[in-house]
């Protein structure tokens, strides 16, 4: 059965619903997705390899975790989910860092970021993901320019980095 999102005006109000195959390619749709950002102790941040059998950026980096929420479930409800189905993990818990409208050719999201930590083993859905591993911020700033890296994680890294200069 395929997934139904909530569609969601600018102001990130639920006016309707849609199925995937409707919101991936119409830009018009906006619906909502959870980041969450995990850090270990050392400051690495964990990034996913997209599978090569995603329907959006196969076989790229992409933020640590990252999800739709389904019809009517909350933004860090979706955040807690996704981790424990794509790596395994469940954090004590995570924290809210910001939300922003992202836009590009194919699809239109209102994305809420969270911040988590984590040192233990991560094991990841092989379905969705093709490796993952902890980077230094500085290993990916200079690869950025890079076509490893998929283009919405870039922007993330970026707004994350303001996040945390303006806190």
């Amino acid at each position: 059965m395929e997934e139904v999102f909530d569609i969601v005006n600018i102001n990130d109000e639920v006016i309707g619903s849609a199925k995937r195959s409707e919101v991936h390619g119409n830009p018009s749709l906006i619906h909502r997705v959870a980041h969450v950002l995990i850090f270990n102790t050392k400051g690495e941040l964990f990034l996913q390899k997209r599978s090569m059998s995603k329907d959006v950026q196969p076989g790229k980096w992409d933020t640590s975790v990252g999800g739709h929420l389904d019809a009517g479930e909350s933004y860090q409800d979706a955040a807690l989910r996704e981790m424990k189905e794509e790596l395994g993990i469940a954090p004590e818990k995570i924290e809210f860092l910001y939300k922003y409208c992202h836009s590009n050719d194919y699809e239109t999201e209102y994305v809420s970021t969270f911040f988590g930590s984590w040192n233990g083993i991560i094991w990841m859905n092989k379905d969705e993901i093709e490796e993952g591993r902890f980077w230094k911020i500085d290993e990916i700033e200079s690869n950025s320019m890079d076509t490893q890296f998929t283009p919405n994680f870039l922007d993330e890294l970026e707004r994350y980095k303001k996040h945390t200069l303006s806190n």
